[in-house]
């Protein structure tokens, strides 16, 4: 809170327009830096440019550096938008490049708003307000798509699953669960089409739509051979002479319909001497099945066009990842060469799928032992592992698993997963802690509101929940799901916790509000009064320290408040610093001014007898009472006038003093005193009265007031420069005078001042006149710049010592300050040189003004 404004207010003195005041109202002739500062509010308010407000702050930085800073505060606020809004075009155009351009990179849209927000991009205001939401919608809609294609996956494998388990069931079994398990496959089609065709689908991460292609490949590869299979039992079962199924338990099913031996109970002997055999056709068939199917997918990816090339390539890992491991080498390079053709860069060397595999078996195991013996931390090592398993599942599609390596790695993987079992322990009873902490904080929110019902400290109740709202916010981290749970709770508690406060907010509002509304009618009254402003301001500060409310609102009330009494000052200022007309001016204020301008010419004449007369006609006119300006008539005198009346009147003698020293003769009588009866015996009779003071003149106006004090300071400047002038010639003529040997050009002793007598010099004179003697001067040299406490020489200055401790040894000897006359006339008595001139010159200066 800044202070009241001055009530009296003086202008500057003999002010001369700055060349900025015209563009600025005057602010550089203001008279306070209260009426320069609202000056240049009002500038302010006008939007000056970026130059005027350069030129101005450079010339105020100088002059008043309280003012200079509301024209540098601009500045920062004009520099900060500027900033401000080139930051927001450029974040903009980004966000705008993020969402023209067909893919989406969500890492990208998350950190436009983190790196906006670091470099002060206004993310509240139009247009990035706008973008900013559209970002987020888009990511949130891709990062649906990318949980759904999870979902897919799940759901493909739960439908393979449920196919391998009706290939180990009875025919008929699978053959009544056909037309459902069809209606299942062909909604999960429709569902991943549907995904496909999100216009968002772009967008999703590039190891989605892989997943989702080979999961619809997996399951269509499943889904044929089911329905052939079934097909084929189908068959078998209506004729005899029909091929059996594939599958073992249907066929074996539908050997026994035929009356044939099952194969799956057959004697352990015939199984043994009819498995080489059997081995050997069933890895040719194996083989020769293995060529056609990887042949048809290729021959399906060569045909397959730019947007189905995906597919094709999905579907063809799926068919490799079943029977890759019985394809020659010759057909292994082929469809190497073909994926690579197809842009897939990893292509098909089922021969490095290991090396990949045991390279992942190395990284899991050096989770626990890393070389420089530190160890991840929980998330970090979740996070590693979840990435590990996933390149493992990559490394598995298209190539023969390999159990052993499986083995290590999955044992690798579980024992360093132990450590995130440790960590998630403490992360669960860290979250168990704060969530104590925090509902602990809230009953304490509860218990001591209900203790401030009735308080009047509210300052206290602000500073209390500031602390209560930093000590949540210290609180801890625990789940989303706990947290918005207590975050309601802890909002219900603040919420009856400032209620008291919010309501002295809202009265404390309308009370300064009216407060305000009361300003600006003192500000309008035709007469400001001083003291029901400062009654008023009295109140405010009161209500401010006794209710507290937000920093910035609060000032702005107080700007708000304080403008129109500004306003008002500055009006009343401005009034008082207008310079009246003659006419508007009093009869006896007019008198005094054209009496100051007299004593003003005489000052400019340089006469120091019209000096002195000029001043005592200005203060003859000042002490007139108005009786005799009005015997006198109404006509103002003129200068002339008034100088030459001062010059005839006389002064009146106020007092006279006696000649009191011993011995002296009384030939007046003193005057009788009063003859007051005493209340005792004891009591003397008081002293003579006094002579009245002559009564004072009327109070002056400000235009005269000021016209006198200038005229008077001036004439009295003037005065003691001609005194000087004519000290230093006085000096120059006695110096020119000894050097002439000449007593005639001495100067006279009304020349030389008040403290040489005519016999004083009349001795100088004399002195000066006789013939030069050659006696030595140096004692009386320095007697004299001991006297008048000027320097000596340095020569000199061993022998104004060893002087100086001769005269303390000499009692009753006059001092050198009651010699100088006489020390001075030696020296004129000696012969002149130019030494000791100036070293008498300079002792003379301050020893002719004592």
């Amino acid at each position: 809170m800044s202070d009241a404004p001055e009530l009296n207010p003086s202008p500057a003195k003999n002010a001369e327009a700055h060349p900025l005041d015209a563009l600025t109202g005057g602010a550089f002739s203001a008279a306070t830096s209260g009426d320069r500062a609202a000056r240049i509010r009002d500038w302010l308010a006008a939007q000056p440019t970026d130059e005027q407000l350069q030129e101005v702050f450079k010339e105020l930085s100088i002059r008043d550096k309280s003012v200079a800073r509301l024209v540098r505060e601009r500045m920062d606020d004009i520099r900060r938008a500027k900033d401000q809004e080139v930051i927001a075009v450029e974040w903009a155009e980004k966000a705008q490049a993020l969402l023209a351009g067909a893919t989406l990179n969500v890492a990208e849209a998350v950190a436009w708003q983190r790196d906006a927000a670091k470099a002060g991009a206004p993310l509240s205001r139009e247009p990035l307000s706008a973008l900013k939401q559209q970002l987020v919608e888009r990511v949130k809609t891709i990062e649906d798509l990318q949980h759904r294609v999870q979902v897919q996956r799940e759901a493909a494998v739960l439908l393979a699953q449920r196919i391998e388990v009706l290939s180990t069931k009875p025919w008929r079994d699978a053959e009544a669960a056909q037309e459902g398990l069809r209606s299942d496959v062909a909604h999960w089609q429709a569902q991943a089409t549907e995904l496909t065709n999100d216009a968002s689908w772009s967008s999703v991460n590039d190891r989605f739509p892989p997943q989702l292609d080979a999961s619809r490949a997996q399951l269509l590869v499943v889904w044929e051979a089911y329905q052939s299979a079934l097909a084929l039992t189908q068959a078998a079962a209506a004729s005899e002479q029909a091929e059996l199924p594939p599958v073992p338990v249907w066929a074996d099913e539908i050997r026994v319909a035929r009356g044939l031996p099952s194969e799956l109970v057959a004697p352990a002997a015939v199984k043994i001497a009819a498995k080489p055999a059997m081995a050997k056709a069933d890895t040719a068939q194996k083989q020769q099945a293995a060529t056609q199917m990887v042949t048809s997918a290729l021959q399906a990816l060569t045909e397959a066009t730019e947007d189905k090339k995906s597919e094709a390539v999905s579907a063809l890992r799926a068919v490799l990842k079943q029977q890759g491991r019985w394809l020659d080498d010759t057909l292994a390079l082929q469809v190497h060469e073909q994926l690579l053709a197809a842009g897939d860069a990893q292509g098909w060397q089922p021969k490095n799928v290991d090396r990949q595999r045991e390279e992942l078996v190395m990284k899991a195991e050096s989770l626990l032992n890393r070389p420089d013996g530190q160890t991840l931390g929980g998330r970090k090592l979740q996070e590693t592992l979840r990435q590990l398993r996933e390149q493992w599942k990559l490394a598995d599609q298209g190539a023969a698993p390999n159990h052993s390596l499986w083995k290590k790695f999955d044992e690798a993987c579980n024992a360093a997963y132990k450590q995130v079992e440790v960590w998630l322990e403490r992360v669960r009873a860290e979250s168990s802690q704060h969530k104590a902490s925090r509902l602990a904080l809230i009953e304490e929110v509860k218990a001591w509101a209900a203790t401030q019902v009735d308080t009047q400290d509210l300052k206290g109740v602000a500073r209390s929940l500031r602390q209560f709202a930093e000590r949540w916010r210290d609180s801890g981290h625990v789940g989303e799901k706990v947290f918005a749970e207590l975050q309601t709770a802890w909002k219900q508690a603040m919420h009856v916790a400032e209620a008291p406060l919010h309501a002295a907010q809202k009265s404390s509002l309308d009370r300064r509000h009216a407060m305000i509304a009361e300003a600006q009618a003192l500000a309008d009254a035709p007469s400001l009064r001083i003291d029901a402003v400062k009654e008023l301001q009295q109140r405010w500060q009161a209500e401010a320290q006794a209710v507290p409310l937000d920093r910035k609102h609060e000032q702005k009330l107080w700007d708000a408040f304080r403008k129109p009494l500004d306003d008002a000052f500055n009006r009343k200022g401005a009034e008082r610093s207008r310079a009246p007309s003659l006419e508007d001016l009093s009869q006896h204020d007019r008198a005094v001014v054209e009496a100051s301008k007299a004593l003003q010419a005489a000052n400019a004449s340089g006469d120091v007898q019209q000096i002195r007369a000029a001043m005592d006609a200005l203060e003859h006119v000042v002490r007139r009472q108005p009786a005799e300006l009005t015997s006198e008539g109404m006509s103002t005198p003129s200068s002339a006038e008034v100088v030459a009346e001062a010059v005839k009147s006389d002064r009146p003698v106020v007092a006279v003093r006696g000649d009191d020293r011993p011995g002296a003769k009384k030939d007046v009588a003193a005057p009788a005193r009063d003859a007051r009866p005493a209340a005792r015996k004891d009591v003397r009779a008081p002293r003579a009265e006094r002579s009245e003071r002559p009564e004072r003149g009327p109070r002056l106006g400000d235009v005269a007031f000021r016209a006198q004090r200038d005229a008077v300071e001036s004439a009295q400047f003037a005065l003691r420069k001609l005194a000087a002038q004519a000290h230093g010639e006085a000096l120059t003529k006695l110096v020119d005078a000894w050097s002439q040997r000449d007593g005639q050009a001495l100067p006279t002793a009304q020349e030389l001042g008040g403290k040489i007598t005519a016999q004083v010099r009349n001795s100088w004179a004399q002195a000066a006149t006789a013939p030069a003697k050659s006696s030595d001067v140096a004692d009386a040299l320095l007697r004299l710049e001991i006297a008048s406490e000027t320097p000596t020489p340095a020569e000199h200055a061993a022998a104004r010592r060893m002087l100086q401790l001769q005269l303390l040894t000499r009692r009753n000897a006059p001092a050198p300050e009651q010699t100088w006359a006489q020390d001075v006339a030696v020296v004129l008595a000696s012969a002149h040189s130019d030494a000791n001139a100036r070293r008498l010159q300079n002792v003379l200066k301050p020893l002719l003004r004592k």
